[in-house]
């Protein structure tokens, strides 16, 4: 419990006080933003801060923050620090920094601000990959969903599947506070609930919560670097969280909330995956049976054996419902991301709603495909991409903050975790059999290569 207890504490002065370095670049703030200059009735949305911020925690949490810290914490307590430190000085920024390069450049999408910065020729490789990851994050997380449900209720696969994906069309097709902004809210209160009845039940029940070590406990022996910080993601830093922010940015009415919503949300999520990785490790006695329950019976069966046990019938279903929330209401928002960002480059009419509805279809096909297929192996590939789209877009904002503002050194806050994952993605690619297969400590050294590189290029863009 104490772990829990620190961790929340450590996250709740990152948000007081390192959150104010980032957003002190900002100031003076901007008073007309784009939900106010552009506001079109469908995704220009003026929106209150507290609702923002409780979609914006809906929209960047999906199973990441439950399964993730699950997988995580195969590797023991150490994966406590790289949820913690991983989301202050990293993960929060990052959303930070995504979400008001957005606001000042009227909302723009991700796949219109890597251009911007990091140069025009990776405009259709960026803008293809995108709607890719987008279109398999909603195949995904309709399936994750979709899957438990079965379990739960017994009934047919395709029959919540198809209902998964008739809600996902109408959040993407109709104005983001007729649907998305009336259910997340209460979504967003529930999945809060949800991660208070879990470590509730666990110290009511007198579970023994892991004491923090910094050994490796990997049952398997696998180095927990790279893999440990590309397993974790979303419950530390995740660039899936960067095609999320830019649709808050355009309902939001004050830059000064910026620091609330992106920074917060991001902390509050880490509060849920450090809820979870040690639910998994106290449940299962330790990184052994918590592996074992994880080979057997996948993530969502651990989820759904830990919330029956610890919460009863009533507290487990509260808890179960709250992890279907997210995975949905993560799959309807990258559906939505996906054809912002092909309505932003192509120049089209949001509000034109055959148009709209038009395309919501031809990409809704792909998902139903992705659904159909059984792509467990690409999707172990999806770690890796999410993790390497964070370190482009840590890039993407040094490059800005060098252009946009006088005091260069602010760049340090975007350059230091952009190399950090510089490191960790390229080892991971050239290291792991998904990648070149080439062995931990070449995977060593090419990163360390790449990133010294890497380095180099930004100190000679700091000394222009």
């Amino acid at each position: 419990m104490l772990i829990i207890v620190l961790g929340v504490l450590a996250l709740l002065c990152g948000y007081l006080f390192y959150s104010r370095l980032p957003e002190h670049m900002f100031m003076p703030f901007r008073d007309d933003t784009p939900a106010v200059s552009r506001t079109d009735g469908m995704d220009f949305v003026p929106q209150k801060r507290t609702k923002n911020l409780l979609i914006q925690f809906l929209n960047i949490a999906g199973t990441g923050p439950i399964f993730g810290a699950l997988m995580g914490a195969k590797w023991g307590p150490i994966v406590f620090l790289w949820i913690i430190f991983g989301t202050i000085f990293g993960g929060a920024v990052h959303d930070y920094m995504s979400g008001m390069m957005s606001m000042r450049h009227g909302g723009a999408s991700v796949t219109g601000l890597i251009p911007r910065y990091l140069g025009k020729w990776v405009r259709y490789p960026i803008l293809f990959l995108m709607i890719f990851l987008m279109v398999m994050v909603s195949a995904t997380f309709a399936r994750s969903a979709g899957d438990l449900l079965v379990e739960i209720t017994g009934i047919s696969l395709d029959f919540w599947i198809f209902l998964i994906l008739l809600y996902f069309m109408a959040s993407t097709v109709l104005p983001i506070d007729k649907l998305i902004g009336r259910l997340y809210p209460v979504f967003g209160v529930l999945l809060i609930v949800m991660a208070v009845v879990i470590v509730g039940g666990l110290w009511f029940e007198g579970y023994a919560f892991p004491a923090m070590t910094l050994e490796n406990l990997h049952p398997e022996g696998d180095d927990y670097f790279p893999d440990m910080f590309i397993t974790v993601a979303c419950g530390a830093i995740s660039g899936f969280h960067a095609t999320q922010s830019p649709l808050v940015a355009r309902c939001t009415v004050n830059e000064r909330d910026g620091r609330m919503i992106f920074y917060g949300a991001m902390a509050i999520e880490s509060v849920v995956a450090l809820i979870w990785a040690t639910a998994g490790l106290a449940f299962y006695g330790g990184t052994s049976g918590l592996t074992y329950a994880l080979a057997s019976g996948g993530a969502s069966g651990a989820v759904y054996d830990i919330s029956i046990a610890i919460a009863g019938p009533v507290g487990g279903v509260l808890a179960v419902i709250g992890v279907i929330v997210c995975p949905i209401t993560s799959g309807d928002t990258a559906l939505r991301s996906a054809r912002m960002m092909v309505q932003d480059d192509r120049g089209l009419d949001p509000t034109n709603l055959n148009a709209t509805l038009a395309l919501t279809l031809l990409l809704s096909v792909f998902v139903v495909g992705l659904c159909l297929l059984d792509f467990s192996i690409l999707w172990q590939y999806f770690s890796w991409l999410n993790q390497t789209l964070a370190c482009i877009v840590l890039w993407t904002a040094t490059v800005f903050i060098l252009k946009t503002f006088h005091k260069r050194l602010y760049s340090l806050i975007t350059a230091l975790p952009a190399m950090f994952m510089t490191m960790v993605v390229t080892s991971f690619i050239v290291s792991t059999g998904q990648g070149l297969g080439l062995g931990h400590a070449i995977g060593i050294y090419a990163g360390a290569a790449v990133t010294v590189v890497s380095v180099m290029l930004y100190v000679r863009e700091v000394m222009r």
